[in-house]
């Protein structure tokens, strides 16, 4: 056992040393966490932030539907919020409240029951409220600053704060949000509607998914922002992988897909040095032929 846990305070939730990172990201790949810390609620997420070590790292995760973790692992302790932070209700005036490791989808199907339109987007969108909140994720034509009202988060601190859209400097998938924050809830506001209409409009949004992206693969979804259209042509970020001829492209056992070039797929076992590798090559390949540097939508962590 890690002798890090030693040095860490007294919870409620449980630590785990050398906690396998690949099993709580959809690529399946990655070193190990040096402590995971699962917070039994909200006081206890913050009274282990009050009193840890000023000098441990924190690093918060969700389902890992968007990151990739290094093979070197994460030093100092991985945070993920379970099922406690995860709860979503409907409230008056057409508004959903959901906890940080809600599933987007699950927060879309709630809203949906309670005749809440304007939040079907999130079916599109794999991943947790939280990690929606971080980088303002968007799917099918909304984005979270499209229907937040505001967002509570407990800083490094340990304090509860509330945040308003503007607060939180929202813009094409990314915030200004201090890196400390750790978000717990979120409250937005949708419209009234008909659940039969609303449910149309989801499984419209499932099946072009389905038939666009490699949805059931081991994959992070986009890899890459699409850039700034007035500097790249007009064409989005998989236009310009195109472009420069990485459809299909593999190395060793990993692939940009044939689906949907704007997504990386693990084959089999590959490593997660290896899945980065294949995404700088791509980047280095598009620079090359169209003159663009794209950005990385995934994130990484994590020692290589």
């Amino acid at each position: 056992m890690t002798d890090l846990i030693s040095r860490l305070p007294k919870i409620r939730g449980a630590y785990t040393a050398n906690a396998p990172m690949a099993d709580f990201t959809w690529f399946r790949a990655g070193g190990p966490a040096e402590v995971l810390f699962r917070p039994a609620d909200i006081g206890d997420l913050q009274d282990f932030l009050k009193n840890k070590p000023d000098d441990v790292p924190v690093t918060v995760v969700g389902v890992g539907s968007n990151l990739l973790v290094r093979d070197g692992g994460v030093k100092g302790v991985v945070i993920r919020l379970g099922a406690i932070f995860g709860k979503a209700h409907a409230e008056e005036g057409y508004r959903l409240r959901a906890g940080a490791s809600a599933l987007d989808v699950s927060a879309a199907h709630t809203a949906a029951k309670a005749g809440i339109a304007g939040l079907e987007f999130l079916r599109g969108i794999p991943g947790t409220i939280g990690g929606g909140l971080r980088m303002n994720a968007g799917a099918y034509g909304g984005e979270f600053k499209d229907a937040l009202i505001e967002a509570t988060a407990v800083d490094g601190t340990g304090e509860i704060k509330v945040f308003k859209p503007a607060d939180l400097g929202m813009t094409y998938r990314q915030t200004t949000a201090p890196a400390d924050l750790i978000f717990v809830e979120a409250l937005f506001q949708g419209r009234a509607g008909n659940y039969d209409e609303i449910k149309v409009q989801m499984d419209e949004i499932t099946a072009k998914r389905e038939a666009s992206q490699p949805v059931k693969t081991r994959t992070g979804g986009s890899t890459f922002k699409n850039p700034d259209l007035t500097m790249s042509g007009g064409r989005k970020a998989w236009q310009l992988i195109e472009a420069a001829g990485c459809r299909g492209l593999t190395r060793g056992k990993v692939m940009v897909s044939d689906l949907h070039c704007n997504f990386l797929v693990n084959l089999s076992e590959a490593k997660g040095n290896e899945i980065e590798a294949l995404g700088e090559e791509v980047r280095a390949r598009v620079k090359t032929v169209t003159g663009v540097d794209l950005e990385w939508e995934i994130k990484r962590i994590g020692d290589a």
